[in-house]
């Protein structure tokens, strides 16, 4: 006879995503949903990787190596950044449809995010 009960169910859940939500001035009231995910997305890619000591090493993007680099280049290579950087939030799903967009030193990249709360259209600008 044993004592131990073997009627256990694993259940993987995501953690609640209400936050609050951040403006250029203040703190505005709460978020949740596909908002804070947009929120959590814009501030991880315009977080430079390893600059600021308060966040861990996995967090944020490298984009400052991208400067001066061969426009092509920094298209695949901002791409595969971008996915690294976002994929690891369970959250997203996937992240496709990317559109450059160069005008002189600046490139503007447009992709769109697939999550579990639908999907968000995300533009990032970095210099090149």
């Amino acid at each position: 006879m044993s004592v131990f009960d073997t009627d256990l169910e694993v259940v993987d859940e995501v953690e609640a995503t209400k936050t609050y939500k951040l403006s250029d001035v203040a703190i505005q009231g709460y978020i949740d949903g596909i908002e804070a995910l947009k929120q959590s997305i814009n501030k991880e890619i315009n977080t430079e990787k390893y600059e600021y000591p308060i966040y861990s090493f996995d967090y944020g993007i490298e984009l400052e190596g991208l400067i001066g680099k061969d426009t092509e280049y920094v298209k695949i290579e901002l791409k595969r950044r971008i996915e690294e950087c976002l994929l690891k939030d369970e959250r997203i799903v996937s992240v496709d449809n990317f559109i450059y967009t160069v005008s002189g030193d600046e490139m503007l990249c447009t992709f769109d995010v697939n999550s579990i709360y639908g999907t968000a259209t995300i533009t990032k600008e970095v210099n090149v």
